[in-house]
């Protein structure tokens, strides 16, 4: 049996090779290949999952719903030819008897659907949260935004179309209140949690080379600072995930800190150092502590006043882990770490990604764990009504497992796909 895993972004592509690793660990005679839709699949090469068809990074880094300016740059940069050569091979794949399986959004769904082949979608960008919840539909400010739920669910009639044709063999939404939703328009979804919480586990903690301790606290109160992970905007983000960190310690006159900063492995470290450095942080000659192969060229260490700030490209799991809150800027990084059951502090940037719609949008994915400010410097209050409203923290951790699910998606998910598929 061949199939051909179609996803449209980091994050999709990410989720994808959880799932055709589950797969592939399920399933021996399972001929498995990757065309990744936008950008160029290095989560699947670093897995060894071939790629078949051209793939390009586009200027807008797939954000084009988001702005017609990256829309037009990317046409120009050769978009359009780009996407004829993938449907191609999408079709070729239908003709020598391939299954498609489409993770993200519409793109790779109506890829799916076009192609003629059976196929099964992983819907990643969608929930029915950004509509309601469970006790019904979330007040809107303005009639524009209250039609947005005219169709009766979060995903439009046509997608639906493409969910309910005979070809789709299964639909994995990324909660159980979207699957619920679906599963009244007679779609074959399936509540199986959401791969995004799966491989986050990590037992060790990272130390400071130098004691952060007060007398007033025994241990530092441990921060992530999640700035995104596309090139500038991620640059932009940290400035102000900068100023943010400078409220906190005015806010915070006894407390000591930890500031994890999880840099994605794909920009350059030395812009964050950098900005650090004219902000006022002196660096350590030392190296932190707790993670054996932490690497100096990937890991650095900051400190000022009570404040320690570790600086890394590796351990992504661990500063998740390890952090009580988190200040971030960022999409999927944020939603994992508010399904660890954890408050995260966010407020908007320039894009084009994490704007003010994108961060208002984010608000009602993730309800009560996510609280959204509009300045920087807003963030040390905030942190400091979180941390004296012990009912509150409860009702984040409940509804942050909730909304995101448990681990294991990716095995449950691939169970149901080889059963379906069979």
């Amino acid at each position: 049996m061949k199939l051909l895993c179609l996803s449209n972004g980091h994050g999709e592509d990410a989720i994808a090779v959880r799932i055709l690793q589950a797969l592939q660990q399920q399933s021996r005679s399972l001929n498995i290949a990757a065309l990744p839709i936008v950008g160029e699949g290095k989560a699947y090469l670093e897995q060894d999952i071939p790629l078949i068809g051209p793939t390009k990074t586009m200027p807008s880094g797939g954000f084009v719903y988001m702005d017609g300016k990256q829309l037009a740059r990317d046409v120009q940069g050769g978009l359009l030819q780009l996407t004829l050569a993938q449907f191609r091979i999408v079709r070729s794949w239908a003709k020598h008897k391939g299954i498609i399986l489409a993770v993200g959004d519409i793109v790779p769904l109506l890829f799916a659907w076009l192609s003629g082949a059976p196929y099964s979608f992983v819907g990643t960008a969608k929930s029915e949260y950004y509509l309601r919840d469970e006790s019904g539909l979330l007040p809107r400010r303005t009639w524009f935004e209250r039609l947005e739920s005219w169709s009766g669910s979060v995903y439009l009639p046509w997608e639906r179309c493409l969910m309910k044709h005979r070809r789709c063999k299964a639909v994995f939404p990324r909660d159980r209140l979207t699957t619920e939703r679906l599963r009244r328009f007679s779609i074959p979804a399936f509540d199986l949690g959401n791969p995004m919480m799966d491989g986050l586990e990590s037992d060790q903690r990272i130390r400071p080379s130098s004691s952060t301790k007060s007398a007033a606290d025994n241990s530092p109160l441990t921060l992530v600072l999640l700035p995104g992970s596309r090139s500038p905007e991620a640059y932009r983000n940290w400035q102000r995930l900068i100023l943010a960190l400078r409220d906190c310690l005015d806010s915070f006159i006894n407390q000591s800190f930890l500031f994890l900063a999880a840099i994605a492995p794909g920009l350059e470290l030395k812009p964050f150092c950098d900005s650090l450095t004219e902000e006022g942080w002196e660096e350590s000659i030392s190296k932190p502590r707790g993670i054996p192969k932490l690497k100096s060229s990937k890991t650095r260490e900051f400190s000022q006043r009570k404040a320690s700030l570790i600086v890394t490209q590796q351990a992504f799991n661990t500063c998740l882990q390890q952090a009580d809150f988190a200040l971030a800027m960022a999409g999927t990084a944020t939603e994992q770490f508010i399904g660890l059951g954890k408050a995260a502090i966010v407020f908007p940037g320039q894009g084009p990604q994490f704007t003010p719609a994108f961060a208002e949008a984010q608000t009602r994915l993730l309800g009560p764990s996510l609280i959204l400010v509009d300045r920087p410097d807003q963030v040390g209050d905030t942190l400091q009504a979180l941390l004296q409203a012990p009912d509150r923290l409860h009702l984040i951790a409940a509804n942050g497992r909730q909304r995101m699910g448990k681990p294991g998606a990716a095995r449950r998910i691939a169970a149901c796909l080889l059963e379906q598929l069979r």
